[in-house]
């Protein structure tokens, strides 16, 4: 699955399955463009990409910011000068029930980053991606099909929304000859958790899987791979799961 001169974008690109997509699409020969708020992160990412291929450019930025979502596009474009894969991964967990009388600010801060970043830099980087013929892959959830708990609801909503305007971007591009497809993990070991304040793990709160395991950051990077690439050519508009037959158990 070579991605020899191609460029990719990836967002919540500091850590997780942001980190492991940039490390392997860098292996795979990419030009990789990473993308989140924390630089120091940023930094070891790039470096880790730089042990198997192209020194990433780092883009610090708020994919909840209009102005910085539309820096990352021309910062990318100015250095250079075409876009072929878009991955939308960045997103967040907060944790919140109607009767809190906080589910509005949870909404809204949600919403802003697990969707409306997305639809925003998507219409951003679609005419680029048009002339190259490429695709984007968006890092969804299994929360997106069913809801975990009560004070998931807004996260769980969040992710369905994003999956149908995968879907219906799909839609749209599909007779420009550009991909949209969409990955949606299980519980995955990242700091997605923690960013939540959420300090207990997985194996804490009470999460089955039928594997009896929980997937590290990689094994969901080797399908984003696969699906932006060549081997995928004839996929769009799917929603993978990974989640080791959580979905079963429920």
């Amino acid at each position: 699955m070579s991605f020899k001169d191609k460029i990719v974008l990836v967002t919540g690109a500091s850590s997780g399955i942001g980190a492991a997509t940039a490390v392997l699409f860098t292996k795979e020969g990419a030009n990789v463009i990473i993308v989140a708020r924390n630089e120091a992160k940023l930094l070891k990412v790039q470096q880790d990409c730089a042990k198997v291929g192209n020194k990433p450019l780092i883009i610090k930025a708020d994919v909840a910011k209009d102005d910085d979502l539309r820096r990352i596009i021309k910062d990318t474009i100015n250095k250079y000068n075409r876009l072929d894969v878009l991955v939308n991964n960045a997103g967040i967990v907060r944790i919140g029930k109607i009767l809190d009388g906080k589910v509005t600010e949870i909404y809204d801060e949600i919403m802003n980053v697990n969707v409306r970043a997305v639809v925003q830099l998507t219409a951003l980087a679609a005419p680029y991606l048009l002339k190259t013929k490429g695709n984007i892959v968006n890092v969804s959830s299994i929360s997106g099909i069913t809801i975990n708990n009560a004070e998931m609801g807004i996260y769980c909503s969040s992710k369905a929304a994003l999956t149908h305007f995968s879907k219906a971007t799909a839609l749209e591009l599909a007779p420009h000859g550009v991909r949209v497809n969409i990955v949606s993990p299980g519980p995955v070991y990242t700091d997605i958790l923690d960013n939540a304040g959420i300090t207990q793990g997985f194996e804490k709160v009470g999460v089955v899987t039928a594997l009896n395991r929980i997937s590290d950051p990689e094994e969901i990077a080797d399908l984003i791979v696969y699906l932006a690439s060549e081997k995928a050519k004839g996929i769009t508009g799917s929603n993978y799961v990974a989640d080791n037959g959580m979905l079963l158990m429920k």
